[in-house]
């Protein structure tokens, strides 16, 4: 598109920040409005999957990413008895191939600090209104903030936006969410390995390496602790009996959290499942989970943010109008969210919910299935967000498989000690 455009930009986050990163830098003037007055991230930590590391490849900052960021070889997770139900090995898609464990801060900060040209942002301004059609968003005082082009509308699962530019066809919240903390590493024998641990599908409790971040060189595992919402709301929780629940489950566990401040120090974390027949009109867009939130069963969201982000800006790039842009943008993503929303609609009951029953056949399926030929591929690519559709595949640039090899393999350290459980 030859036109510089005005764009706004509502929310902050991860698809907020790289959607104003990317449009910056093709010349676009950008404002981002974020109802918070102080920056910072929410959440503990994520697994950056190899899509979303090549949209920080191609944003220049994906060595930084690798310094900050843990590389996981491995997802494995088995019942507290010690039945393994899977266990999925990149290098088993592609050699070159891995995971990256990362803070939340440590991304935030990154993309943050990238942005430093033609730089728009205006904190403390909560968008309650948009104007599909004349290209405007009205704040929380009233003032209207007109003249725009395009309008991003990334404000997370929990938007309060998006059925003013597309009314969804399903949004609904999950009725189970996690408690989240940050620990230091200290001896934590898994340095590649997001491990987890299974009571049913009625707990489930996991431990990811995420590494350290500008402001804090501790290395760090990030743990989730699922919980059903009633749990989460409860006024009171006792310290003693929640340490019991999680040494039930994963009794190693309870070493790393020794200090955590219960309930302080666990931060909370709620999902909604959100599917749109349509994610723009007029000048406005839906990205991110203001547009597909789905459960974080398969760990997507920042993964497809950052991807939304690069798509809007190719489509950008590539059409003659905002409407055709808009267009091809929705097409491009469509196309690879679908079948993330629906593996992740029908495996969450598997992990999180009352179905004992539907626990007992994943615990006696999943892992051989794992350990298939076809069905090993097939989970992979699922995991690494290079599935496209049933049964297409999302290519990677030789150049990117290149810079991983470079930058991560070589920090790849293995780890023994599970090796004869996965066995």
């Amino acid at each position: 598109m030859s036109k510089r455009l005005r764009v706004a930009v509502v929310g902050y986050g991860t698809g907020g920040q790289a959607t104003a990163l990317l449009l910056s830098r093709d010349g676009h003037h950008v404002e981002v409005f974020e109802r918070t007055a102080t920056l910072g991230p929410v959440g503990a930590g994520f697994l950056l999957q190899p899509v979303g590391q090549l949209v920080l490849w191609e944003l220049g900052l994906l060595d930084a990413a690798l310094h900050y960021g843990a590389p996981i070889s491995r997802l494995f997770g088995e019942t507290s008895t010690g039945r393994a139900v899977m266990d999925m090995r990149y290098g088993e898609l592609d050699r070159r191939l891995f995971g990256l464990g990362l803070q939340r801060g440590a991304l935030f900060s990154l993309l943050d600090g990238a942005w430093s040209e033609q730089r728009h942002l205006h904190c403390g301004v909560r968008i309650t209104d948009i104007d599909a059609e004349a290209g405007a968003v009205i704040d929380a005082s009233g003032r209207r903030h007109a003249g725009f082009d395009l309008v991003v509308v990334a404000d997370g699962a929990a938007s309060a936006l998006r059925s003013q530019v597309a009314p969804p066809s399903l949004d609904r919240a999950y009725p189970w969410g996690a408690q989240w903390c940050l620990v230091p590493a200290g001896g934590w024998r898994s340095t590649d390995v997001l491990e987890q641990r299974y009571i049913g599908a009625r707990r489930m409790a996991g431990m990811l390496p995420v590494g350290t971040r500008p402001d804090d060189p501790v290395p760090r595992l990030s743990f989730f602790w699922s919980l059903p919402v009633a749990e989460l709301d409860a006024a009171a929780v006792d310290a003693t009996a929640w340490r019991a629940s999680v040494g039930a489950v994963w009794p190693e566990a309870l070493e790393p959290l020794a200090t955590t401040k219960v309930p302080a120090g666990l931060a909370q974390a709620r999902y909604r499942d959100t599917v749109h027949t349509s994610w723009h009109r007029g000048r406005a867009v839906l990205l991110g989970d203001a547009a597909h939130a789905m459960s974080p069963q398969l760990g997507q969201g920042v993964n497809m943010a950052l991807l939304d982000a690069h798509a809007l800006r190719e489509a950008v790039r590539a059409c003659d109008s905002v409407d055709e842009a808009l267009r091809r943008y929705e097409q491009t993503r469509r196309a690879h969210v679908q079948i993330y929303h629906f593996w992740s609609r029908w495996l969450t009951p598997l992990f999180q919910s009352e179905r004992d029953g539907w626990a007992r056949l994943r615990d006696l399926t999943f892992y051989p299935m794992s350990r298939m030929p076809g069905g090993r591929g097939q989970m992979l690519r699922v995991l690494s967000g290079t599935r496209r559709g049933w049964m297409g595949t999302m290519p990677l640039p030789t150049a990117f498989l290149d810079a991983l090899e470079r930058g991560g393999l070589a920090r790849l350290q293995p780890t023994p000690a599970l090796e004869a459980g996965a066995a």
